[in-house]
């Protein structure tokens, strides 16, 4: 497989000049911050490899960190899925931190600005302050509420606090330059009233941080070095910056430093989408494997292995782009060619009768559970004279160029023998729904021993001994390259046939053993992942085709 191209990695170089120049004393200390308002993405994935990867190759620590600022969104639920989907990734925080941890430290830091005259309570509604905002090349305009003497906002911050005033009345914004050019510097709000319950704190806070307040302080609380974020937040940084220079801070001030969030070709990673597909039914739930989730391609089948794998590949850089997601999967595809057990599987099922086979009789046959590795050992298989292929094997009247089962052809039956197709059963409507066939006796294994060649091996499964199955086949959940390139709105996009679901499928024996979430390999059929939790159910994690050599070798020409 062609790896995809590793990107400079612009941020451990900033790191290494850091501790060349003794900047925080050798030390590196990393976050990963999620806000606890939905269930991790693939694009969180890229964050959390930086985050970790780079505490672990300069021998720091990386934190846990729930952004847990807004009690509308935020859940337990949320909480204890984001520390499992971590946990599955590899990672292991050094803690689990809640910026709900640092309310009483920010809000003091708060008073702290207020009486210092850099910060002030506006009476103005939310309408009204973003209209004086201004825009980009638009003066802003000062609130008639910024001349207001330190006491009288302290007064009405800690009334504030007291839970005096309703929703939306009143706000506490940083007192910074109304007219700067970095929108995010005009007067800034640090604390909305909200009366909601917390599902930490419960009702014991009326006003709630902003991101922006809160983010670059419980890093300073918490000695973070290096504050690493997606590229949206490059205009935060001087805010950023400007609270921190502001405060009487325990320690030194960390340093935000910026990259590109990775995007795929065919998804969208949106909370607030991804949470519309979810609540109107779309999909089954967040881990629903279409969804870009973690819990999604996890239960899919995606090893965690392979993802880390891509994350690490890619690099970071300063510049945006969308990653094919064929590029993805082959990494999952050539980790599970190494680490999956082989099984047989036919999805579509037509039976295969084999009218010279002696009544009753049952043989076995020793099969590779995974060519790729010896030490996986081999398996026993039964074969019988009644089997069962795959519909699309057979073809009464073969187009060109099909060398599968038709009548009168022979073909090899995996590892078993050869066999050629005599005459078909069909139904009341004209469907075939029984073919006959003869088998070679002496071409035991799946050779003649007259040397003989056959153009197709096909996969069967003795129907005696198979068991009934069901398996989701999945295509892509958005059937544009860029959802919402063309209209704005990339729910406009969803595929309508992004998933079959087959009920009737007949498998080896082997694959009722099979351990929940273990993939295995359907032969000539692709990677399958068996569900956490119902039985016999199973999920196409990708198909055996590498997409991805196939987009290179096309763009190389």
């Amino acid at each position: 497989m062609t790896a995809v191209p590793a990107a400079n990695d612009f941020i451990r170089d900033i790191v290494r000049r850091d501790n060349d120049r003794g900047t925080y004393a050798g030390r590196v200390q990393t976050r990963f911050p999620p806000e606890p308002n939905g269930y991790l993405h693939i694009g969180h994935a890229k964050a959390i490899v930086v985050d970790f990867g780079i505490a672990e190759d300069f021998t720091g620590v990386c934190n846990l960190r729930l952004d847990d600022t807004n009690p509308d969104t935020e859940e337990t639920e949320y909480v204890d899925s984001i520390v499992d989907d971590i946990e599955w990734l590899g990672y292991s925080p050094a803690r689990v931190l809640h910026a709900s941890d640092y309310f009483e430290q920010l809000y003091a830091w708060a008073e702290y600005l207020v009486t210092n005259g850099k910060a002030y309570v506006d009476d103005s509604d939310n309408e009204t302050i973003s209209a004086q905002r201004g825009g980009f090349g638009k003066p802003g305009i000062e609130s008639e509420f910024r001349n207001r003497t330190p006491e009288e906002s302290l007064d009405l911050l800690r009334r504030m606090r007291a839970g005096e005033f309703p929703d939306g009345s009143r706000v506490l914004r940083a007192k910074i330059d109304m007219q700067h050019e970095n929108m995010q510097l005009r007067d800034p709000v640090m604390y909305r009233i909200r009366h909601a319950d917390h599902h930490r704190t419960g009702d014991t806070w009326d006003i709630y941080p902003t991101y922006d307040w809160a983010h670059g302080q419980s890093d300073a609380i918490e000695g973070v070095t290096h504050s690493i974020c997606t590229l949206e937040f490059d205009t935060h940084r001087a805010l950023y910056d400007w609270y921190l220079e502001q405060l009487p801070l325990p320690g030194d001030q960390p340093k935000q430093i910026e990259f590109a969030r990775l995007e795929f070709t065919h998804t969208v990673t949106s909370k607030r989408r991804l949470k519309k597909l979810v609540d109107e039914g779309v999909v089954d739930g967040w881990d629903d494997p279409r969804m870009p989730t973690l819990r999604a391609l996890r239960r899919r089948g995606y090893p965690a292995t392979a993802i880390r794998a891509f994350c690490r590949d890619i690099g970071t850089t300063r510049t945006n782009s969308r990653q094919s997601i064929e590029a993805l999967e082959s990494y999952v595809r050539r980790d599970l060619n190494a680490t999956s057990q082989r099984r047989m599987a036919v999805l579509k099922p037509l039976k295969l009768v084999l009218t010279n086979w002696p009544e009753g009789q049952v043989e076995h046959f020793e099969v590779a559970n995974n060519p790729e590795n010896p030490d996986d050992g081999v398996r026993s298989v039964a074969f019988t004279g009644e089997l069962w292929i795959e519909r699309d094997d057979f073809a009464e009247v073969p187009p060109p160029k099909f060398f599968r089962l038709s009548p009168g052809r022979e073909v090899r039956l995996r590892g078993a023998y050869l066999v050629t197709a005599t005459d078909v059963v069909k139904d009341a409507d004209g469907t075939v729904v029984e073919v006959h066939a003869t088998y070679d006796p002496a071409s035991r294994g799946g050779n003649a021993p007259d040397g003989r060649k056959v153009k197709s091996t096909m996969h069967w499964v003795s129907a005696p001994h198979a068991v009934t199955g069901t398996v989701a086949l999945y295509d892509r959940l958005f059937s544009a390259t860029v959802p919402g390139e063309r209209t704005g709105e990339p729910l406009d996009d969803l595929n309508p046939d992004s998933r079959e679901v087959l009920t009737d499928c007949r498998l080896e024996a082997a694959l009722a053993e099979t351990a929940p979430g273990q993939v295995v390999q359907f032969e000539r059929l692709g990677y399958f992942a068996h569900d956490p939790r119902e039985a016999l159910l199973f999920h196409r994690t990708v198909g055996l085709r590498d997409e991805w050599a196939a987009i290179q070798k096309r763009q190389a020409h």
